[in-house]
């Protein structure tokens, strides 16, 4: 996170920088990332809260957009999975989409599964460690695990809900493994709803459509290579991506 905070003509304004990586500029070259820049006075008062919080200046441990870790990060991560399933029960067509480096902690899988178990579309993009088994009958059947391997090393984390049509989109820091939701400070920050189609069906859609540098996730553990099919084109979602920046690069908008 980065807090810029300027007295303007109409008053006090923030501007926040924040990011799933690191401020580094070695691995700036080697992994990949979001940032999202914005002037959201929301957002930008939850950083000053945080950054107060960091210091000593506050107990603070409630903010109004940001999902934060250890204070309310699992529980609304929880939460969001359980409204979920109700909206699923209630008008079907529930769909959630999370990208990750490790799926590690058990009430977080618990309630994926539960939510394949009602019907609801998970799809996950998991880099590195995942203790979900998918694709099991009655129990993961809904769910399907994908991990990309290319040229950088996938770093992003996005957690999608499509909340009845309400949809929303998280980015961050934070893994769901108990380290990161429970003994580390870790944030996520919403999406703003303009930029929502994009990240969903540009970026995370791409990545999910990869049938070059994809492994499966298969229900004893192991995995094996994603090919493409006959009648499908080839896709290296990196390579995509460096290819078409002009399709999801936001950075020429306005925050």
């Amino acid at each position: 996170m980065c807090l810029v905070v300027r007295a303007e003509k109409e008053g006090i304004r923030y501007y926040v920088h924040m990011s799933t990586g690191n401020y580094n500029a070695v691995t700036g070259k080697l992994y990949t990332d979001f940032g999202y820049l914005t002037s959201d006075s929301f957002i930008g008062k939850d950083i000053s809260d945080l950054f107060n919080a960091l210091t000593g200046y506050s107990r603070k441990d409630h903010y109004i957009k940001l999902l934060v870790a250890p204070q309310t990060l699992r529980h609304q991560i929880l939460e969001r999975i359980r409204r979920e399933i109700d909206l699923h029960e209630k008008y079907g067509n529930g769909h959630l989409i999370f990208k990750m480096n490790s799926l590690v902690d058990y009430q977080c899988i618990r309630e994926l599964y539960r939510a394949s178990q009602t019907g609801v579309k998970v799809d996950l993009l998991v880099r590195g460690i995942c203790c979900l088994r998918p694709g099991i009958y009655g129990l993961s059947e809904n769910i399907r695990v994908t991990s990309i391997v290319g040229r950088f090393l996938e770093h992003s984390r996005a957690y999608y809900f499509r909340n009845g049509g309400k949809e929303e989109i998280f980015m961050g820091s934070a893994d769901l493994m108990p380290r990161n939701l429970d003994n580390r400070v870790e944030v996520l920050f919403p999406v703003s709803a303009a930029y929502i189609p994009i990240v969903r069906d540009v970026i995370l859609g791409t990545q999910l459509k990869d049938n070059i540098k994809a492994r499966l996730l298969l229900p004893n553990g192991r995995t094996e290579r994603i090919y493409p099919q006959p009648e499908e084109e080839e896709l290296d979602s990196q390579l995509w991506m460096l290819e078409n920046t002009e399709s999801w690069d936001l950075g020429s908008q306005k925050g």
